[in-house]
């Protein structure tokens, strides 16, 4: 079975790979699949959102596509910035800024509780569908820490481990991490539903 990820983003394909890989023939990114699609992630849910560009990717492509939303909800920011992580300085993708307008947010704020969350949709080209959501609890520091991982990796720091996501490796951060736990969810829904989503 082929299975494309509707993403570009390096660091989230080779998680998501490193995950998967010993039940797909092959994993491809967009770019390696050769599709030029951009979903519109209108969505008010990370559920939604996985959920939409799974499908539109299943459609256009003919083959297994996955996909993730995932992002930041941070507790004395009512959640925020929630589905707009990728985007919360006002710009797609710019980690660096992202990081500076959480800092600046933060500011003085005493309740540092936050989780990532991480929704995957898996669609199979004829439109089955299967959907889950797992999460990964921290704290938000006052400034960045580490230099892996990417995202909001260098502020958000786990008590259990005494380290930021971007103060473990790469190896350390699958066994744990929010794409982790839902990526192994995916997992025991495929199992479980192998004759449905075959078809």
């Amino acid at each position: 079975m082929k299975l494309v990820i509707a993403s570009n983003n390096k660091n989230k394909i080779k998680e998501i790979k490193l995950i998967l890989s010993d039940y797909f023939e092959e994993i491809l990114s967009l770019s390696e699949a050769g599709i030029n699609h951009e979903t519109i992630e209108d969505g008010e849910t990370f559920i939604a959102n996985a959920e939409k560009k799974a499908r539109e990717l299943a459609e256009i492509g003919s083959c297994y596509a996955i996909s993730d939303d995932s992002g930041l909800c941070v507790d004395a920011l009512g959640g925020a910035p929630g589905v707009y992580s990728a985007r919360f300085c006002g710009e797609h993708g710019n980690d660096e800024k992202n990081n500076d307008v959480l800092l600046e947010k933060m500011q003085g704020v005493k309740n540092r509780a936050a989780h990532y969350a991480c929704a995957i949709a898996l669609v199979a080209p004829k439109g089955y569908t299967l959907l889950t959501e797992d999460y990964l609890y921290g704290e938000i520091l006052t400034e960045r820490r580490g230099k892996g991982g990417f995202g909001y990796d260098p502020l958000f720091f786990i008590p259990e481990l005494n380290k930021t996501l971007a103060e473990i490796t790469l190896e350390e951060k699958n066994t744990l991490s929010h794409r982790a736990k839902a990526l192994n969810n995916i997992l025991n829904l495929i199992n479980d539903s192998k004759k449905d989503i075959c078809e």
